[in-house]
């Protein structure tokens, strides 16, 4: 009479004797599979598959003092922009062997610290963060844990800290020189509050192409400030807008969600997009070339930010004596559609 197997998990070693290779170099592939030949770490994986070895977490952890895990802090996840980066980060992560623990601020200093808590707890190895204040000693405290830090859409102001941003100040020049080109000459800045960085860089952008084109930017360039930077306070802004005395030429949305929120607003209330007032957001995410009227946008290479800021990250964790601390500034791009097209 047989009885049931009770062999227990497979070992790194058993994978190792399969595959023809050192266990040495198992733990490579699953560690960082970027080292091995592309050969070898796919028989590995094969053998892996085959005999289903799962690997002990926790256990490499305790022996590390951290884990193949990093930490990435969003301000605010239902933005698809931010969906965007967050496909970047896994992806390069995934690549080079790390997993990702997500966590959303929803642009709350309280909410942010909790999950920063969380992020220490689970022994992360580094942490990605669009911070939701302009404060860098906030971070300090995640540092002295030994966490690397990389700030994501969002520039270090300080040589000891690498980030990747977009030059916002480019991009909001961009949207007001390609509106004022169309003959607008009142081009309404919609835009969330100016504590926000990106929100004053976008406008002050906007200021120096009307002055460029010799205007005056106080009267060239109407700030509409509004409290959110999504779809509702667009629609909003709208109203305010239309209910004015004059509609401006030209309305610059410092987001793609507050631009597709006005342009409801507009078309509802018998605006004509381009005919009577010509619009342009920013980001250009998915939904910006499907709405009724394609949206105009300056487009961010938002994979792009994911992956440059991982591999940075990455690398610091791995190469603490020879990384090189960088603040990569990226270029947006404009992209034009129906909504600026000259009637």
């Amino acid at each position: 009479m047989t009885t049931g197997s009770t062999a227990g998990p497979v070992s790194i070693k058993e994978v190792a004797a399969r595959a023809g290779v050192s266990p040495g170099t198992v733990s490579n592939v699953l560690n960082r599979p970027h080292k091995v030949a592309d050969e070898t770490r796919s028989r590995v994986e094969q053998v892996i598959r085959e005999l289903g070895f799962v690997r002990h977490g926790s256990a490499s952890t305790l022996r590390a003092g951290h884990s193949r895990t990093i930490g990435l802090s969003l301000i605010d996840i239902a933005n698809p922009f931010f969906t965007d980066v967050a496909a970047g980060v896994e992806d390069m992560a995934g690549e080079l062997g790390y997993a990702v623990l997500l966590g959303n601020s929803a642009g709350d200093h309280a909410k942010e610290d909790r999950n920063l808590r969380v992020f220490a707890e689970q022994r992360v190895r580094g942490l990605l963060i669009t911070p939701s204040g302009d404060d860098p000693r906030r971070l300090d405290v995640v540092r002295e844990r030994g966490i690397r830090v990389v700030l994501v859409d969002h520039r270090a102001h300080r040589p000891d800290q690498c980030s990747v941003a977009v030059n916002d100040f480019a991009g909001g020049h961009m949207a007001a020189e390609h509106l004022l080109a169309t003959g607008a000459t009142r081009v309404a800045y919609v835009t969330g509050p100016f504590t926000v960085r990106q929100c004053r860089d976008r406008g002050s952008g906007a200021a120096h192409a009307a002055s460029e084109a010799g205007l005056d930017p106080g009267s060239a360039i109407e700030v509409v400030e509004v409290p959110a930077m999504n779809a509702r306070a667009g629609q909003q802004a709208a109203e305010r807008l239309v209910s004015g005395r004059r509609l401006p030429d030209a309305i610059f949305c410092a987001n793609d969600l507050l631009a597709l929120g006005l342009l409801r607003g507009l078309l509802q209330s018998g605006v004509r997009v381009p005919g009577d007032v010509a619009l342009i957001g920013y980001d250009d995410i998915d939904f910006s070339a499907a709405s009724a009227v394609s949206l105009s946008s300056i487009r961010q290479p938002t994979h792009k930010l994911g992956r440059l800021a991982t591999e940075l990250l990455i690398d610091e964790c791995e190469n603490p004596q020879t990384h090189t601390h960088r603040q990569i500034l990226v270029q947006p791009e404009l992209i034009t559609r129906e909504s600026t097209r000259t009637p």
